[in-house]
């Protein structure tokens, strides 16, 4: 394991490498709001160099309307990957899951690891599968609940699942690695990921910000200062508002699934 210099746990490469190599399915778990930032093509290629069933689950899919979701998966099949959708959450989906590991597991009990960016629901799947609480877990990283180490979970009589900390690809976008690798509390300066997280909103969501906050503007800056007015939050001395509390707000709500926002496929490709 390696942390960041705050203290929070992610899982190293040498420790994915380990894990996959125990394992005879790997699931990359996704946010099916939007797939393609939280996907690994370097573990994707582990998967394949190791010769281990690889499976994309699209996870938070009650986020996205669900003909958006269904376009996500159709594409990812077409490209040659087995994939399917859940909202672990809700506990919809997990039969599908369930079953698509066994199809492609080589004997049984199979051993599956569950890995991908922080934040995208895998400890919330394992207990989806397992039909109870078997750990808790949280929408925000470092916060109580999230997975801290390697930790193995019996899903039945056929299905073992390892749980990993998330690992933020080496080629993943700079957001993404901001916001998914540390908590909103822990940012020395929330403000920067949190207005390009809100442009990135925006553009595929003009009404997102308005839905969700009652604010009709679409200048990241003004925002923030507008979220902070709004709320009472400013500087004591200065009587400024507090965008920092306002740009964590941000980041804590976009985990929450508190911002409407999806990304379609043709926005992509």
């Amino acid at each position: 394991m390696t942390k960041t210099r705050r203290g929070f746990t992610l899982a190293s490469w040498h420790d994915l490498k380990l894990v996959v190599s125990r394992a005879d399915v790997v699931l990359e778990v996704l946010d099916a709001r939007d797939p393609m930032s939280t996907r690994s093509k370097r573990l994707e290629q582990m998967v394949e160099n190791m010769g281990r069933e690889l499976i994309l689950v699209l996870n938070k899919s009650d986020l996205v309307p669900r003909e958006i979701v269904e376009a996500w998966t159709r594409l990812l099949r077409d490209r040659g990957y087995r994939a399917v959708y859940i909202a672990a959450r809700d506990h919809k989906g997990t039969r599908v899951l369930r079953r698509t590991i066994k199809e492609v597991a080589p004997a049984f009990p199979v051993i599956v690891a569950v890995t991908g960016y922080p934040k995208t629901g895998k400890s919330t799947i394992i207990n989806a599968l397992k039909g109870k609480h078997s750990a808790s877990t949280s929408p925000i990283p470092g916060s109580p609940g999230y997975t801290r180490h390697v930790q193995l979970y019996r899903i039945d009589s056929k299905i073992l699942m390892i749980d990993t900390p998330g690992v933020i690809p080496v080629e993943g976008g700079p957001l993404e690695r901001i916001i998914r690798g540390m908590s909103p509390e822990q940012l020395d300066d929330p403000v920067k990921p949190a207005m390009m997280l809100i442009e990135k909103i925006l553009k595929h969501n003009p009404y997102a910000i308005r839905s969700a906050y009652g604010i009709a503007e679409t200048d990241p800056l003004k925002i923030l200062e507008k979220i902070a007015i709004k709320r009472g939050w400013f500087y004591k001395k200065t009587k400024e508002p507090l965008i920092e509390e306002a740009a964590r707000t941000i980041i804590r709500d976009y985990h929450r699934g508190k911002i409407p926002f999806y990304v379609k496929p043709e926005d992509y490709f």
